[in-house]
């Protein structure tokens, strides 16, 4: 695959980044595609390498290894390294709905298990996909695809996150009527409200319901199951339904001061912030302000560095990012050795913005939150912490030990908590009377069925906080199970 000795001729070339100071003025994406000659001499690192490893997608200690929708990346990095871009799109389709998505915003695992990346840069996956799929959209190769026959089953879908896309996507194509519902008044979910528009722009995904309305899946935004429509009505009125609701029950921090107000969830801010940024262009005031104030983030990860970007745009006094883990090594660890995903320090865009402006890096690491203190008006005013010490105990188990004298006061009048999810949330899940464990849904992966007959579940409802590729492949899976439910057999991958 690419050139026999591409990945020993050519080194890595990172997608190009607008000016980090000039891109704080809008809330347009922060990166742009590589030029079609850069990304062929990328196509041609990738090596013959007999077992593609990229494409394998499995977990190494918990964390994603390769891609979990197995993308046949051998072969479209082959086609764009020759120019035949349209082949190329055909084979990435074959494996990713959503190519557009995945090519912004995934971490791609698939390059921390690329074969070149045992000794060198890993080959430029993301960047191709995300450039394959682009020209599909730019030279009209993507086409609403009707389906010919329909089945007369009708499936609903509740949740219209990247899982409850693709299994839209993938039942419409079979030929079933499907309905999605949401809640908010706009289809996507977390690609739409949980990731801000520098890393996704909105008209994307917009773009994307657009062309699966063409094709004939409905959806009905603005609707609650369990307020504006029932559980009970749903199963009545579908063949089958599946949920598809994502984790979006946010893990709080219990500490002393959490009542005083400023304090709000990380996901809470962003979605507020990209709603009004679309309905207003922030004119209608519906969103946090964070101008001129101190904001602290609580949580190291994604959701956290997005709450750092979106307070550098909106001209915060400062801003700050704790994280409960020491900083991660420049290199591989002994224990982290490929094909498992590079655990080493990256300067992420957020943390780019931060620097330029402020001049350092944001980050503070193995910190932990003592409490929080208000002013005499209930209003947050600062926050005290202790620095951690992270040991190893004589079973080998990591604990945390408190630094003595290392306890300091920092200035907040915004606090964002980014800690991660508990799963999903309980009152949809005892509308459906479905079984679940730990705030997610009771559903064997491969199976995704639940107790509860002709319902079914999918991506972070049922797995728990998660990757979008993951999510995808749920959504694919489920699709195929829902499929051979209703017709004894399925024609889907």
């Amino acid at each position: 695959m690419g050139k026999a000795t591409g990945f020993m001729e050519y080194s890595r070339e990172k997608s190009k980044e607008r000016n980090p100071l000039e891109r704080l003025s809008d809330w347009k994406e922060y990166s742009a595609p590589l030029s079609d000659e850069a990304l062929s001499r990328q196509g041609a690192r990738c090596m013959d390498c007999a077992t593609p490893f990229c494409h394998m997608g499995t977990e190494i200690n918990g964390v994603t290894t390769g891609c979990p929708i197995h993308n046949l990346i051998p072969e479209w990095n082959d086609l764009v390294y020759r120019g035949r871009w349209k082949e190329a799109l055909e084979r990435l389709l074959k494996t990713n709905n959503f190519p557009e998505f995945t090519g912004r915003v995934c971490p791609a695992p698939c390059e921390g298990s690329c074969t070149v990346a045992i000794s060198d840069p890993a080959v430029a996956i993301k960047s191709i996909e995300r450039t394959i799929i682009d020209k599909g959209f730019e030279n009209g190769w993507i086409e609403p695809r009707i389906p010919v026959k329909r089945t007369g089953k009708k499936i609903a879908i509740v949740g219209s996150g990247p899982a409850g896309l693709a299994a839209a996507d993938q039942l419409n194509q079979a030929g079933h009527n499907v309905t999605v519902y949401e809640r908010a008044d706009r289809a996507g979910g977390l690609l739409t409200y949980g990731i801000p528009n520098m890393k996704l722009e909105k008209e994307i995904v917009e773009r994307r319901i657009n062309l699966l309305t063409q094709e004939g899946i409905d959806f009905i935004t603005n609707t609650e199951i369990g307020k504006d429509i029932t559980a009970e009505e749903l199963k009545s009125q579908y063949d089958s339904v599946i949920l598809c609701t994502g984790a979006q029950k946010q893990r709080d921090l219990v500490i002393e001061g959490r009542e005083a107000k400023g304090i709000h969830f990380a996901m809470d801010y962003l979605t507020t912030s990209t709603k009004s940024l679309l309905d207003s262009n922030f004119k209608d005031g519906k969103f946090i302000d964070t101008k001129g104030k101190d904001v602290i983030v609580i949580g190291g990860g994604d959701t956290g560095a997005d709450c750092v970007a979106t307070a550098l745009r909106q001209n915060a006094n400062s801003v700050v990012q704790f994280g409960k883990h020491p900083q991660l090594p420049t290199e591989r660890a002994a224990d982290n050795m490929w094909p498992a995903y590079p655990q080493v320090f990256t300067l992420e865009y957020a943390y780019e913005e931060a620097e330029a402006k402020h001049g350092e890096d944001p980050r503070q690491y193995s910190i932990q939150t003592k409490k929080m203190v208000a002013d005499e008006n209930g209003n947050l005013k600062e926050l005290h912490t202790i620095q951690m010490e992270k040991l190893k105990d004589e079973n080998g188990k990591f604990y945390f030990k408190e630094i003595p004298g290392s306890e300091k006061v920092w200035p907040a009048q915004f606090v964002f908590i980014a800690i991660g999810f508990e799963g999903t949330e309980m009152p949809l899940l005892s509308q459906f009377g479905v079984n679940s464990t730990n705030q997610k849904i009771d559903a064997k992966y491969g199976e995704y069925r639940t107790n509860v007959e002709g319902v079914f579940a999918a991506g972070d409802a049922r797995r728990g906080q998660s990757l979008i590729v993951w999510a995808i492949n749920e959504g694919r899976e489920v699709a195929r199970e829902v499929d051979r439910y209703l017709m004894g057999a399925s024609v889907l991958p």
